[in-house]
């Protein structure tokens, strides 16, 4: 006997043998026991997760004799015939190749005919979104009612290109992708009737390339299988086989990005070509990896999301912690990028070596979220002293020793890096002293009138509200520090101002920043990380200043404005 394939020959037959549509199978099992039995039915899901195998079992099941709790016995005449294909009460048709008006007619006239043996005759149409218009609308008077002998079952992988009107005739089966855990058992159960020796973490990568398709799972064991025939099929087998990539590559490769390191890219890159691995399945499975990257470092819990061993949680959480998430959403979505273009080209390699540049280059694109990781490289550098080294300029022209984009304070208490009295940037003016205001500068010749330092204004504030703004005030720098990403890089020059009871208002000198920072999730983080740090909920608000606006007020309390009255009444009596 000619051998057969893994997916046709363990394919289930009946109900109990289905994996992974617990949801669909119970409904079935249900209405076939009670007797309440749909004219039609739609199933729609994703390739190989068990439309057809479910649409020839319940065609079985409504004929059979002697029916088992809702399945077939797959023993009495009806069901061996349908089994064996004799049976011309189940009529399987591919609607890709029989899409016309005259292959639906042809079903208009075949169901005025009651079957000449068993209950019903069922009509299993595959990929039923391949049927023309005309094809359709022929349908589907014969869909709403048919003979009572008859059933339709229709199955698709694009439901969206169904027409309303045959959706609202049918009973819709949205079909899900299996699990990796479910395939896997599936994949050792059967491996074990085969006597097919195997390591367990083969069948676990073949699962997970499978991507929720059980009829893909068992054809891309059966490839590993017949390459490796009668020995143990061992993780790196399958890998070769299917021309994959170990994670450990992933790690290694971005831990080359993150240190910028585009040579290191480079030359992986080349290694894994000249191993003959697949480029396309690469980029897919970098972006996999980028992604549980980026759970491990935004969502709580993400262990339980993941399924893989201790030990890789352990190292792709210290490989997680390199990059802000922000950095990892621009390779996820450069790789994502990749993926829709690399399918179609012939230099797959040439296009994998440009996005490694773009992820060790920032600099080379000018979209919003690589102009934020290059701020976010400028502050580490500022922070650890490699961009003040040999004693240039801080940075676009600011004066040597200061960073003009300070976070900006109160006098007395500047915030990290605030411009020293003089700069003449605009930016981060609040906190120096002096009171410069926003905009002015000094030049060569001498001073302007504009320039002229003035006495920052004083202005009393009840003691709730003027606690509230030294604690957050006091600690401004930290905070945006300690909250990172795209917070860190746009409230780096702005000003903390009382705005009522518990409330603050952040102000923004620069519009660009301002945009960013006024959403509610960027005031909201830092809400959070306010009542989280000094366990008191205060409400942030922010607006704008308005050009030539001054930002040097100083807020007192009662008290200290009268001692200070009282100070300056006995200087002049002096």
């Amino acid at each position: 006997m000619s051998y057969m394939a893994l997916y046709r020959k363990w394919r289930p037959v009946t109900f109990d043998g289905v994996k992974g549509q617990d949801h669909i199978v119970q409904t079935l099992q249900n209405q076939i026991i009670s007797q309440r039995i749909g004219h039609a039915y739609l199933f729609c899901g994703t390739r190989g997760t068990g439309k057809t195998s479910i649409a020839k079992i319940f065609a079985r099941a409504v004929n059979c004799e002697h029916p088992q709790n809702g399945s077939p016995c797959n023993e009495c005449p009806a069901c061996r015939a349908i089994l064996e294909g004799a049976s011309l009460n189940v009529v399987e048709i591919d609607a890709a190749s029989n899409n016309g008006v005259e292959n639906i007619r042809e079903i208009r006239e075949q169901v005025q005919y009651p079957p000449t043996e068993g209950k019903y005759r069922v009509y299993i149409i595959d990929e039923v979104h391949m049927l023309s218009t005309g094809a359709f609308n022929a349908l589907l008077k014969t869909l709403e009612e048919p003979p009572s002998y008859v059933i339709f079952i229709l199955a698709t992988t694009e439901v969206n290109r169904i027409p309303i009107t045959v959706l609202s005739r049918c009973q819709r089966y949205d079909f899900k992708r299996i699990s990796i855990p479910t395939l896997v058992d599936r994949l050792k159960e059967l491996t074990e009737a085969e006597q097919i020796p195997v390591e367990d973490r083969a069948l676990a990568y073949i699962a997970k390339a499978a991507d929720g398709s059980m009829r893909d799972a068992l054809s891309l064991l059966d490839q590993c299988v017949a390459f490796h025939y009668g020995k143990l099929l061992t993780y790196d087998n399958v890998l070769e086989v299917l021309g994959a990539v170990d994670t450990t590559v992933f790690g290694s490769l971005f831990r080359a990005v993150t240190e910028k390191d585009t040579k290191a890219c480079i030359y992986q890159l080349e290694e894994l070509v000249m191993q003959g691995r697949e480029l396309g399945q690469f980029v897919n499975d970098f972006i996999w990896y980028l992604r549980n990257l980026l759970l491990l470092a935004t969502a709580d819990d993400a262990e339980q999301l993941l399924e893989m061993s201790e030990d890789n949680i352990r190292m792709m959480k210290e490989e997680a912690a390199l990059e802000e998430p922000e950095t990892l959403m621009r390779y996820i979505r450069v790789f994502s990028e990749l993926s829709n273009q690399i399918r179609y080209s012939s230099q797959k390699r040439v296009l994998v070596e440009l996005a490694f540049i773009k992820l060790t280059k920032p600099a080379m694109e000018h979209n919003y979220d690589s102009i934020l990781q290059r701020i976010q490289d400028i502050e580490d550098r500022l922070e650890d002293g490699s961009f003040m080294a040999g004693g240039g300029p801080a940075l676009y022209g600011a004066p040597a020793g200061g960073y003009a984009a300070g976070y900006g304070g109160q006098t007395g208490n500047q915030g990290e890096g605030a411009a020293p009295a003089g700069s003449s940037l605009g930016a981060g003016a609040s906190g120096t002293p002096g009171g410069q205001t926003l905009g002015t500068g000094s030049s060569p010749g001498g001073i302007s009138p504009a320039q002229i330092p003035q006495a920052p204004q004083q202005v009393e504030l009840p003691p709730g509200q003027l606690e509230d703004l030294n604690m957050v005030r006091n600690e401004w720098g930290k905070i945006i520090r300690e909250i990172g990403g795209s917070i860190r890089s746009s409230f780096r020059n702005t000003v903390v101002e009382p705005a009522g009871e518990s409330c603050l208002c952040v102000v923004f000198t620069s519009p660009e920043a301002y945009a960013i920072g006024n959403r509610p999730t960027a005031l909201g983080e830092i809400e959070r990380h306010v009542e989280a740090a000094f366990g008191k909920a205060i409400y942030f608000k922010a607006r704008l200043a308005g050009t030539g606006e001054r930002l040097d007020t100083i807020y007192v309390s009662r008290q200290e404005l009268e001692e200070k009255i009282h100070m300056d009444i006995q200087e002049e009596d002096f």
